[in-house]
């Protein structure tokens, strides 16, 4: 795959929406590696855009852009001459959207059609959206803009006319050890003493490395035909078991006993399921599938793009039902503890390949 995204990279014009968060500025250091012409870093966080420029130091090959999705003529000038746009720019926080859900449409919603019409009007090759679990049968108001958003990207394709822009989307579960996740705010409150805050112990989550994401998305990338969803086969955690490893890690690490740090139930947040699902009972009907990835054929009959099984490399028609958090197995806590503190344990064939009933 390297040659390939060598070939694909190589002297191209890169943007990255929501470049400075923590996938935005994982999609940029990994695009460095294989020697764009520029990639630029669009962000409408100034402290974050400043740091990550002081990290970076002084280079040819960046720029940073402070601007915001919402402003479509900031976009059209960030634009110019861009050949792939990597969409990473969102309110993701559930509790925040829902009770400011008008700020999650303005960004989510209206920011992401901005990026389509822009990039159409710049003649870009490829848009890649960064989209996320919770926009499969939402429940709350950050996945119902995700939802849209995924759904603009792909009605995209459609009205795009003579242009050749491809748009696809990249659905993520929840990325270890992002800004405002779950194990960042575990140590943080073993680092302090406090108790450990539960939702639910028995609330179960797909989880990926930053690495594996950043994968996906490269992989997608190539693959993109135009309207697909893409999806990494990923372990899922229950958040009890989880939060028994973060302490059991981190105690140590900062001088306590493991039965000092206690852990205090306090119910699911609003907005928040039990269980996450990553691809519904209908999308699997038509689904293909890779060792490692779901591909989601859009429902739309696009003009002169052929989705067949044959046109992926490796791939077959999935044989799931659906894909929740709620039905694979979880992974051990000696699973966690390998997935946290060495490497993401990629999810058994024998598991992924488990034919689901849907019952909800």
């Amino acid at each position: 795959m390297e040659k390939q995204l060598e070939k694909m990279f190589r002297n191209k014009k890169i943007l990255v929406t929501g470049g400075t968060g923590s996938i935005g500025s994982e999609i940029v250091k990994r695009l460095l590696e294989h020697k764009p012409d520029v990639v630029r870093i669009f962000s409408n966080d100034e402290d974050n855009t400043f740091r990550m420029k002081q990290e970076f130091g002084e280079r040819d090959d960046t720029r940073f852009l402070i601007g915001d999705i919402r402003d479509k003529d900031r976009l059209m000038l960030a634009m110019e001459d861009i050949d792939i746009i990597y969409h990473a720019a969102a309110l993701k926080h559930v509790p925040l959207c829902e009770y400011n859900p008008f700020e999650a449409v303005k960004t989510n919603v209206l920011g992401t059609q901005n990026v389509i019409e822009a990039a159409l009007n710049s003649g870009v090759e490829k848009v890649i959206n960064i989209s996320t679990d919770k926009a499969v049968n939402p429940v709350n108001t950050m996945g119902a803009t995700k939802l849209l958003a995924e759904k603009l990207i792909i009605d995209a394709n459609e009205y795009k006319g003579f242009r050749k822009t491809i748009f696809s989307n990249v659905r993520f579960g929840n990325v270890l050890f992002s800004r405002g996740s779950v194990v960042p705010l575990f140590e943080n409150q073993i680092r302090e003493k406090k108790s450990i805050t539960i939702t639910d112990p028995d609330m179960t989550r797909f989880v990926m490395s930053i690495s594996n994401t950043i994968d996906l998305v490269f992989k997608a990338t190539l693959m993109a035909k135009g309207g697909e969803n893409f999806i990494l086969k990923m372990p899922v955690v229950k958040l009890g078991d989880l939060a028994d490893v973060i302490i059991e890690k981190n105690s140590k690490k900062y001088g306590y006993a493991k039965d000092d740090i206690k852990k205090k139930i306090v119910g699911p947040r609003v907005g928040e399921k039990i269980f996450e699902e990553l691809m519904t009972d209908t999308e699997a009907k038509m689904a293909f599938e890779t060792e490692d990835m779901l591909i989601i054929p859009p429902q739309l009959e696009l003009p002169d793009i052929k989705f067949e099984v044959s046109e992926y490399h490796n791939a077959q028609h999935s044989k799931l039902n659906q894909y929740t958090s709620r039905d694979l197995k979880f992974l051990s806590k000696e699973e966690i503890m390998e997935l946290l503190f060495d490497e993401i344990i990629p999810l058994r064939n024998d598991e992924a390949n488990i034919a689901i009933e849907p019952i909800l």
